[in-house]
């Protein structure tokens, strides 16, 4: 069965666009725990756009399954994982003027501060995972740097307009899952799923669990939190075929 991170970041989105205290990330960690998430990820940026350090603080204190930070590999958000003592840390990329992720981290052209942040990560106890596209040079320098697991880049697949071009994405990330673990690495995925496409995913089984934020976060405005995390849950605990 594949496990379902809940990414609540546009919960927060939602408050900052009137600057106010409402609607709160910590309240919906605790729906969305409640109705069968078993992690809650959040993306703590430099701009500080939506998640903000308060948020992550009482988040350590509140979630019981597991947190997971998603966080640039810079030194001011290392220092801060090191302090929050998230469970996982994701290893992202970051650009002030992207509205989402736009790809995964280049691991291979930036090893040498991957590397340093992947073993400053572990000494602190912090299980490290990589946000990275489905390539193999960039899955194989993930495990030669020490990281813990991968989480494979969906957003291609997710964005396919035709059904060869879907396949094809889809063909890369299956021989990237299967490559991952081959190499002894955790395997994840993430960015751009949605209730349509996500069956396709779960079922490679490879893939541990799978992050997913803002397609559950918009039927939630419609249907309600909870309501919304466990028809995602039920898609992830369908049988394989």
């Amino acid at each position: 069965m594949t496990k379902l991170g809940v990414n609540i970041d546009h919960i927060a989105t939602i408050r900052e666009a009137r600057k106010t205290n409402e609607p709160d990330p910590v309240q919906a960690a605790v729906i969305a725990e409640l109705a069968g998430a078993d992690g809650i990820t959040v993306h703590l940026r430099g701009d500080r756009r939506h998640i903000k350090e308060r948020d992550l603080r009482l988040l350590r204190q509140v979630v019981k399954t597991r947190l997971n930070l998603e966080m640039a590999p810079t030194e001011e958000m290392i220092k801060i994982a090191l302090r929050e003592k998230p469970d996982t840390s994701t290893l992202v990329p970051e650009k002030p003027d992207e509205v989402t992720t736009e790809g995964g981290l280049d691991v291979v052209k930036n090893r040498e501060v991957m590397e340093k942040a992947v073993r400053e990560l572990k000494a602190g106890g912090i299980t490290v995972s990589i946000f990275v596209d489905p390539v193999e040079e960039q899955i194989r320098t993930s495990a030669e740097i020490g990281a813990d697991a991968v989480e494979i880049n969906t957003g291609r697949y997710a964005e396919a307009r035709t059904e060869e071009e879907r396949k094809k994405e889809l063909d890369k990330i299956i021989a990237s899952a299967k490559l991952g673990r081959e190499l002894g690495l955790r395997v994840l995925g993430g960015h751009g799923l949605t209730y349509r496409n996500v069956r396709e995913i779960a079922d490679i089984p490879e893939i541990e669990e799978l992050n997913i934020g803002h397609n559950i976060i918009a039927h939630a405005a419609l249907i309600g939190l909870g309501e919304a995390v466990r028809r995602m849950k039920a898609l992830l605990e369908t049988p394989r075929s």
